[in-house]
């Protein structure tokens, strides 16, 4: 079995979320992918429990693979976690964490179109029993619709022309692959912009992705229920990878840190971040914030 995903800010998570060497305990991993951060946990903490959550069945059976080390102690439950946060029993975890980046998995090995640098089906979807793909979108929603979900999910500048030559591509045949969605988004943006730090499709197939999960509209529910969900003492650990997620995550917690009676404490006033030895190693986590709360 190969592993490719890297457990981002590996340090600080089990710095902050640390527990117990001698007492049980139970994890929630939100978002197992690999196992990477329970693996990490289930090693360190020979009490801990860790209940492992992951909508994609297919990285899941890495996960039980992996982490069959450990028997008795860890539980694969195929879900959204905002799903199954909503019926938990409420203080029955001592740490939850949630990491919320896609995996290097999902790039490499899933073939459903999520990395623009291989010519495969435009899907993107981590349920693969959902309705949506990201072909579906690209082929069916309005201009305006698609300008916007560009716009708002991948803060792209120039999310009209796209959107626009998608509608016109699609006029003539439907846009099927990744490569072709890629070109599309190549040749509509100008030409200064084609060859810039990052590619032009960066941004779009960022919103895509988010559109086909509904990944922004999962957080702020879900970080509500995990503070129900947590026991008293117990500490929450939120992974992010960019601006969108960390906003939600920022302000959710900051209310909930401020209301007359508040359930939690913020612990990390300013997000952690990898430092320059782990960015040289792993260069997914140059982008990647912490933020940690515990509940009173």
């Amino acid at each position: 079995m190969e592993i490719l995903h890297y457990p981002v800010l590996h340090d600080s998570v089990l710095e902050y979320l640390a527990l117990s060497t001698d007492e049980d305990a139970v994890m929630i991993d939100c978002t197992t992918g690999e196992g990477g951060h329970s693996n990490l946990f289930l090693s360190r903490f020979p009490r801990l429990c860790v209940i492992g959550i992951d909508r994609d069945e297919e990285i899941q059976k890495k996960a039980i693979e992996r982490l069959s080390v450990y028997p008795g102690r860890f539980k694969a439950v195929n879900a959204w976690f905002d799903d199954y946060l909503r019926s938990a029993e409420s203080e029955s975890a001592d740490r939850i964490l949630f990491d919320l980046g896609i995996s290097i998995f999902h790039y490499e090995e899933s073939q459903r179109g999520f990395s623009f640098r291989k010519d495969e089906p435009l899907d993107m979807r981590l349920d693969k029993n959902a309705s949506l793909s990201a072909a579906d979108i690209v082929n069916s929603y309005s201009e305006e619709e698609l300008a916007s979900i560009i716009y708002r999910y991948g803060e792209e500048r120039y999310s009209r022309r796209i959107a626009r030559a998608f509608v016109e591509h699609r006029e003539k045949s439907p846009i099927r692959t990744s490569k072709e969605a890629e070109d599309i988004i190549f040749h509509a943006v100008p030409k200064e912009y084609r060859y810039g730090r990052i590619s032009p499709a960066t941004r779009t197939f960022q919103a895509l992705r988010i559109e086909v999960n509904k990944e922004l509209d999962r957080i702020k529910p879900s970080l509500l229920e995990a503070i129900r969900v947590l026991k008293r003492g117990g500490r929450i650990g939120v992974i992010t990878f960019h601006s969108l997620e960390d906003r939600i995550v920022k302000w959710t917690f900051k209310d909930e840190a401020e209301k007359e009676n508040p359930e939690i404490r913020i612990i990390t006033k300013k997000p952690v971040v990898p430092s320059e030895a782990e960015e040289r190693v792993n260069a997914p986590s140059r982008s990647a914030k912490l933020r940690v709360v515990e509940k009173l």
